[in-house]
């Protein structure tokens, strides 16, 4: 009689438990602490960074004193504030000798020059440019005014006329056309920036009349 094998026992598998979740609280919650670290160091590096310069310069006032000078000058002189004590004078300042507004500007206040000087107001104008061409551009014009040359730019930035300007999206430092008018006193009386040619010398004649 055959014996019968007893039935092989079945292998036990034990199967791994999953891992739990993170909790979706706390999950959230160092999400939301992350963010605010984060946060809070732009914060502080903000706090810590320098303000950036203003590109605004900002022009003598009326009622100010005008700023001394002393500027070579075509003929190969000097001119300074100090020769017009007692004396009103026109101090315009323009972009460059021998371009075509500045020449249209240059030869309106030579033509008015005798008007000017019945007022008692002398007039001079200054650009960047070097006595040279100062010297070739009152000869080319026969101009009867002053030209001061301020290579070095002091005196340009002490009246606030040396600024950023742009041109056909190109960026540089250049003169904006400005024109002051100093009292006898030595303050400045009155201030025309961003001067549109056609007509300032007569307006400039008739403010220094009424001063």
């Amino acid at each position: 009689m055959a014996t019968r094998k007893p039935p092989a026992k079945r292998a036990t598998q034990r199967t791994a438990k999953p891992a739990s979740k993170p909790d979706a609280k706390r999950s959230a919650a160092a999400k939301t602490g992350s963010a605010k670290a984060g946060s809070a160091k732009a914060d502080s590096t903000k706090a810590s960074s320098p303000a950036k310069p203003r590109n605004s310069v900002e022009l003598p006032a009326p009622g100010s004193k005008a700023p001394a000078f002393s500027l070579p000058c075509d003929g190969g002189g000097t001119v300074a504030l100090a020769d017009f004590a007692g004396k009103k004078l026109v101090l315009y300042f323009y972009p460059r000798a021998d371009t075509s507004g500045c020449t249209r500007e240059a030869i309106d206040f030579s033509r008015l020059r005798g008007d000017f000087a019945r007022s008692g107001t002398a007039i001079i104008g200054v650009s960047a440019d070097p006595v040279a061409a100062q010297d070739k551009f009152k000869a080319k014009h026969k101009l009867s005014i002053t030209l001061g040359s301020d290579e070095k730019h002091r005196m340009l930035e002490a009246y606030g006329v040396w600024q950023q300007k742009s041109l056909y999206g190109r960026k540089f430092l250049g003169i904006a056309r400005t024109t002051f008018l100093i009292g006898a006193d030595g303050r400045i009386a009155k201030v025309w920036p961003r001067v549109f040619i056609d007509g300032h010398a007569d307006e400039v004649l008739a403010a220094a009349k009424g001063l």
